[in-house]
């Protein structure tokens, strides 16, 4: 059943059937072929149970929190601000990339409303201040997958739904691990324009005024930030009260700007429902294949084939990783983690592995796979906003990224307590 499951999925996807039909289509596949119930008869009930979950409306709001920045402008400021504090690293805007993409990650929560909005203001930046284009265009990719890592996170919450694990302690879990993967990216950037000065375009000339006249351009991030997380951990919200504060501190932020028109809210609402209902489309396949998959059997074969392999808990983790890894090259990371952790987490936690810290290293995995070839998102995303030349050269771009990921993998496998110190401290 494992091998006839795998060929239907990969046939699925490699004639380019959408991600969320792939896995309904697979889940009615597997009903006709090893079930001997009409399993097909629960997906209403999948569907219902799925858009219901009160935790899972988050997302929309924190879709809508990023579409409000991006249209208001406030994400353009941002940037712009930054702008004036990077010149004086080798590197220049390709430093101001990074750090916009971290500071827009603490209130989106999405990786591809990240690289696709600083992609949007930096671009233009390219060709003007004379960047090597390829490792500019990594930046931007890179930079992006932070947006899943720094909380609020989506992809945070969709594992905390799948395996019961507290929010509250992943989104302080990430914030660490988040912070350190910005400086990482931001060395790999000055290392190789260390090695090549020519790469790192030339500076934006800039005043000690001029920096001080942006500082108030920074504080709206700080200040969504702060409503965001900050009533989760005061005990006024939960997860999804707390994203619905962060829309409402966007759209005071907004009018405070005289940027909250109805051309910006229309926009914005256009926008939240597209990026919505392609992940509730996928979440609600996904979890009809997850009762497929249960219920014919297929995750006790699973635990069984695994089990019967006698693996240490160190190679247990190595052969999971080299798995999302490989996965995440054909995979779309959203569809991948909700139609997998349910099989793989059980495993990981029986051989005595931290919930918490096997969430920080699958959002990292799921990174990973954002800039992997041939099906990284991201890369797309930023290819799709520069409209000329190839994607190759996005990909050579943010193959030293790819590189930094792995060792961040690595460091978290080697020191978990990275993760989980702040989700100890809070803990008393």
């Amino acid at each position: 059943m494992i091998w006839t499951t795998l060929a239907i999925l990969i046939g699925l996807l490699a004639i380019a059937v959408p991600v969320a039909a792939s896995l309904g289509v697979l889940g009615l596949a597997l009903t006709e072929l090893y079930s001997r119930m009409p399993l097909s008869l629960a997906m209403g009930e999948m569907a219902w149970a799925t858009s219901n979950n009160f935790l899972l409306v988050a997302i929309p709001f924190f879709v809508l929190l990023g579409e409000i920045l991006l249209r208001s402008g406030m994400a353009e400021r941002m940037y712009n601000a930054l702008v004036q504090w990077m010149p004086w690293l080798p590197g220049g805007l390709m430093h101001s990339n990074i750090a916009a993409c971290a500071m827009f990650a603490a209130t989106s929560g999405s990786s591809v409303a990240t690289a696709a909005t600083i992609g949007t203001v930096a671009l233009a930046e390219v060709e003007k201040r004379g960047y090597n284009e390829r490792l500019f265009l990594g930046t931007i990719a890179a930079g992006g997958t932070l947006g899943i890592l720094i909380p609020p996170s989506i992809n945070m919450i969709v594992y905390g739904v799948l395996t019961e694990s507290s929010i509250p302690k992943l989104y302080l879990a990430g914030v660490v691990p988040g912070l350190l993967l910005a400086g990482l990216f931001g060395l790999t950037v000055l290392t190789l324009c260390l090695l090549r000065p020519q790469w790192g375009g030339t500076r934006v000339p800039t005043t000690w005024a001029a920096r001080v006249r942006s500082l108030p351009d920074l504080l709206p991030p700080l200040v969504i930030f702060v409503a965001v997380i900050g009533s989760i951990y005061a005990g006024w919200a939960t997860a999804t009260e707390s994203a619905a504060l962060g829309v409402l501190a966007a759209l005071a932020v907004a009018a405070w700007h005289r940027r909250l028109t109805w051309r910006v809210l229309v926009l914005a609402f256009e926008g939240t429902m597209r990026t919505t209902a392609m992940i509730m489309a996928i979440l609600i396949a996904a979890y009809f294949l997850n009762f497929v998959i249960t219920s014919t059997g297929l995750t006790m074969q699973v635990n069984r084939f695994i089990t019967a392999l006698q693996l240490t808990p160190a190679e247990l983790l190595l052969v999971v990783v080299l798995f999302y890894l490989v996965l995440g090259m054909f995979m779309e990371t959203l569809s991948m983690m909700v139609a997998t952790v349910p099989i793989i987490a059980p495993i990981i936690f029986k051989a005595g592995y931290d919930p918490v810290w096997f969430g920080v290293l699958m959002v990292l995995l799921l990174e990973t796979a954002m800039i992997t070839p041939p099906v990284g998102i991201n890369l797309y995303v930023v290819q799709g906003l520069r409209k000329r030349g190839r994607i190759d050269d996005v990909i050579i771009g943010t193959a030293p990224f790819v590189i930094t990921l792995m060792l961040m993998i690595l460091i978290i496998a080697l020191f978990p307590g990275l993760a989980l110190w702040l989700p100890r401290v809070a803990a008393g």
